[in-house]
């Protein structure tokens, strides 16, 4: 009896240490709510935290009706005067899912650097998500892969092994001079149902039919299904990160996203749950699509993807904690950091400076000014 209650008072004991560090520890989330379920899966408690979560959504479910504040829909120029070669042509408005759209919706707005000639890399628009949840606003941003050169950061709680990595938080000096976004990655591996390759190594094994986003060695960027054509591993493949199955597929969604809470889009909240989701896209020319915001079902964050022109998507991480897209501005060729970024959503949890932050400790992914870009040309027509 004395040894039971000595270990019952060494596992408690263990158990409040850890859930103590795991509170204070800003890699574990920004809210305490976040950092204890971090904790709790961490410790073997995966199916309790995803339990509870749910019956949170269920008791709290998002808010029906209504209108998005004012402002919602973005700022900043909508068209500029640009070289008239050398880039893809700006995308052109997204039809929001909410039914006629309200003054400003879905209309492109310049954001983060542009290059040296002033052509705008990235564009942001803003759409209700749905017609039922009408108060809530969704970001997309639009990124150009002829201006701009991906790269996959890689974390110790993300992958969680491999490392150390060349490329991990914080971002440098150096790698901030011609930064221009960084955006959220996945799941947690032991839930993403796939694989991690980068730096040469496999990580976790690559999952044939896996939905994932792949970096080339030419900084290029795509999404798709590995094992199609083109998404085998070669040498011209810098990086893959995976995350369960894609939402998108031959510009549509694909079939059971509105199946009730299936596993195969998250284990740990399913689908149908109005949540913080974000995904990543590409589209017919080429240009990658993320979408990120509250009140997302499964089934709308695949709509939002296709109409942002997305031919293929995927979900990425989903919860306030996680979903996180930054753009930055400052001079070319100039170190920065978090104070000059500027969050998709302004309701977005996590600042634009946690990637610049040593604790970080999740993979994300940046977009950086292609070399090519710091000269300007004189050439210019109208873009936008």
């Amino acid at each position: 009896m004395v040894l039971l209650a000595a270990v019952t008072i060494a596992v408690v004991g263990y158990l409040g240490l850890t859930l103590a560090f795991a509170l204070h520890n800003p890699s574990y989330g920004v809210s305490y709510s976040a950092r204890a379920a971090e904790w709790g899966r961490q410790h073997g408690m995966g199916g309790l935290v995803t339990w509870v979560e749910a019956e949170w959504y269920r008791l709290h479910p998002a808010k029906v009706g209504g209108k998005p504040p004012a402002g919602s829909f973005g700022n900043g120029p909508t068209k500029v005067t640009v070289p008239n070669a050398g880039h893809l042509a700006a995308p052109t408005r997204i039809a929001t899912p909410a039914g006629a759209p309200l003054p400003g919706e879905g209309v492109w707005h310049v954001a983060g650097r542009t290059t040296a000639s002033g052509i705008p890399t990235i564009y942001e628009a803003f759409v209700r998500p749905d017609p039922v949840h009408t108060s809530y606003v969704v970001g997309v941003a639009w990124m150009d892969p002829t201006l701009l050169r991906a790269q996959l950061y890689s974390g110790s709680f993300i992958p969680g092994k491999g490392g150390p990595f060349t490329y991990s938080a914080p971002i440098t000096a150096a790698n901030s001079k011609n930064l221009v976004a960084a955006f959220n990655a996945g799941f947690r591996m032991q839930d993403a149902n796939g694989g991690y390759y980068t730096q040469g190594k496999t990580i976790y094994p690559l999952r044939y039919g896996g939905a994932s986003v792949v970096i080339f060695k030419d900084g290029t960027m795509t999404v798709g299904r590995w094992g199609a054509a083109g998404l085998n591993m070669n040498n011209q493949i810098a990086s893959v990160r995976q995350n369960l199955d894609l939402i998108v597929n031959d510009s549509k969604p694909v079939p059971g996203l509105t199946a009730a809470n299936a596993i195969k889009w998250g284990k740990t909240l399913g689908g149908t749950f109005n949540v913080w989701r974000s995904g990543l896209g590409v589209t017919k020319t080429g240009a990658l699509v993320y979408v990120g915001g509250p009140a997302l079902s499964i089934s709308d964050l695949a709509s939002v993807l296709v109409r942002a022109g997305a031919v293929r998507g995927m979900e990425l991480d989903i919860n306030t904690d996680w979903v996180q897209y930054s753009t930055y501005n400052g001079p070319l060729n100039t170190p920065i950091n978090g104070a000059n970024g500027h969050s998709l959503l302004p309701t977005m949890n996590g600042p634009p400076s946690r990637y610049f932050a040593t604790w970080w400790s999740r993979d994300y992914f940046t977009m950086s000014l292609r070399d090519n870009q710091t000269t300007a040309s004189t050439t210019t027509t109208s873009h936008g």
